[in-house]
């Protein structure tokens, strides 16, 4: 499936010099920065360093603008898992068990895992499209609304597993976050409670609604604290402790190529992106868990399955850049236009006439998941430190951190006011045990799903069903869907009474 006279010559485009690697860890550093902070997206960074790329070759750009890509992904997962603030949509799960590892103590550990889980992530990523990149851009092709349906609906069922407590608590939280998601215009032009305010009529902001849902209400909640690790003598940072939670990531190889796997081919498809990669990874780990109980309280499983899913993912999006010149989402637009800087497009006939540059450009990705590991490990260390200041100092300093990102997303005062707005909510919530992650996933997936349901309805002629059984592969996704909801946890609820007789 390699051409290997264009993979040798893409072997000498970036080994016979330095200039291809000049501008990769300044793009790292750049990402991991962006990527960590709420409020600046990873498209954001790439689009504000977009101008510095006009002088540079083609080959240099690229491996600059994915480095920043790169570590951006794993910037998102480090801020989850120590405030509980997924610095970017595809850090949610993340949060889910790190942040629990991080109050327990275990932050070394969760910040370990996450590196490792991000670095072979990245790596199965790109290596994946190294290999298949020629049959996957096939079978993108063949995508369309229906089986976007079923993709959504597989994250959507992660609504019922995210309460241990009640599943209809769980339920009730996803179903409000769809509900929140239809405020705004509608996929056909349709105007729906604004209650006439002008800020609603493009919906919730959802990252300003994230950020305060997860980060603003954690930090109402902690301020009776004195810090975010109370036993002092938990509280260092250890380079040993680090490098054992890269260790432990090997101790689960089923999550981790699972979770890989997943996000590459959850990536591929144009539109749906890392989030979702990340809520159905993490979701298929907890399922097929052998103590499914702890996930939420700081299971290792799920900090592996939720990083590895949404590193893995840039490799799978960069299949529709590079295969059929359409841009999976924001970051990859930014891509697209450097390509267009050097009159270049992409697609089939990119492929076919400049294999060499393409086989350059995954190759040189494949590079940097291992300048990967070593900036994470030298910037671990500074960005730990964290846990030993203060909350009375790191209170007001990140909710100011918060309502400005809220701002710098909207550039209106919505921002902030969604931001507030969904802190208190987040608040009630969590005092009342209703999982606050089952609604961001409503919120987040809601818009989506109304979308490709209406492209469905459009396309079958208002006939869904009988345009099911033209479409073979939403019927295998569909089955694949029924099997993981109803199937494996009759399988495991019979296996268990089984064991218990």
């Amino acid at each position: 499936m390699i051409d290997q006279i264009a993979f040798s010559a893409a072997l000498d485009m970036l080994f016979t010099g330095f200039s291809p690697w000049l501008w990769v860890i300044p793009g790292l550093l750049i990402g991991l920065i962006f990527g960590s902070i709420p409020g600046l997206q990873i498209s954001m960074a790439m689009a504000l360093f977009l101008p510095v790329t006009f002088g540079m070759e083609f080959l240099q750009a690229m491996l600059f603008l994915t480095a920043i890509f790169t570590g951006g992904a794993y910037g998102g997962g480090v801020t989850a898992i120590l405030m509980n603030i997924p610095g970017s949509s595809s850090a949610i799960a993340t949060a889910f068990d790190g942040y629990p590892m991080a109050r327990a103590g275990k932050h070394n550990e969760a910040l370990g895992l996450g590196l490792a889980a991000s670095v072979i992530g990245t790596f199965v990523g790109y290596a994946l499209l190294l290999v298949l990149i020629q049959p996957l851009a096939s079978f993108v092709l063949k995508i369309g609304p229906l089986e976007m349906v079923m993709v959504v609906l597989w994250g959507l069922t992660l609504i019922a597993t995210l309460n241990d407590g009640s599943i209809a608590r769980g339920l009730l939280a996803g179903f409000f976050g769809l509900m929140l998601s239809q405020i705004g215009f509608s996929t056909t032009g349709v105007l729906r409670t604004t209650i006439g305010n002008p800020y609603l009529m493009d919906g919730i902001p959802v990252v300003p609604a994230m950020i305060g849902i997860f980060a603003a209400a954690e930090l109402l909640r902690l301020r009776g604290s004195s810090f975010l690790v109370e036993d002092d003598s938990l509280r260092n940072i250890s380079i040993p402790a680090i490098l054992r939670g890269v260790r432990q990531t090997f101790h689960y190889p089923a999550a981790l190529l699972k979770g890989s796997i997943i996000g590459a081919i959850i990536g591929a498809i144009p539109g749906v992106g890392s989030s979702v990669a990340n809520l159905v990874s993490y979701g298929e780990a907890k399922r097929s868990s052998k103590t499914p109980e702890a996930f939420g309280k700081g299971a290792p499983e799920g900090v592996i399955a939720a990083e590895s899913a949404n590193s893995s993912s840039e490799g799978g999006s960069m299949t529709a850049l590079l295969a059929l010149g359409i841009p999976g989402g924001a970051a990859t637009a930014v891509l697209l236009a450097a390509f267009s800087f050097h009159n270049l497009v992409g697609g089939p006939s990119f492929i076919r006439n400049e294999t060499d540059l393409v086989y350059a450009i995954i190759v040189g990705n494949l590079g940097q998941v291992v300048l990967l590991a070593v900036i994470g490990l030298l910037t671990l260390r500074l960005l730990g430190m964290v846990v030993r200041v203060p909350l009375s100092y790191l209170i007001p300093s990140v909710l100011a951190l918060c309502a400005w990102g809220g701002y710098g997303i909207t550039g209106t005062i919505a921002g902030p006011v969604t931001v507030a707005v969904f802190a208190g909510l987040g608040w009630l919530m969590r005092r009342h045990d209703y999982p606050v992650a089952a609604t961001v996933i409503g919120l987040l997936l809601g818009k989506m799903l109304e979308g490709e349901m209406v492209r469905t309805l459009q396309i079958s002629n208002n006939n869904p069903l009988a345009y099911l059984f033209e479409r073979p592969i939403a019927i295998v996704f569909m089955i694949l869907l029924l099997a993981i909801v109803i199937v494996l946890p009759l399988a495991r609820h019979y296996r268990t009474r089984k064991t218990l007789v």
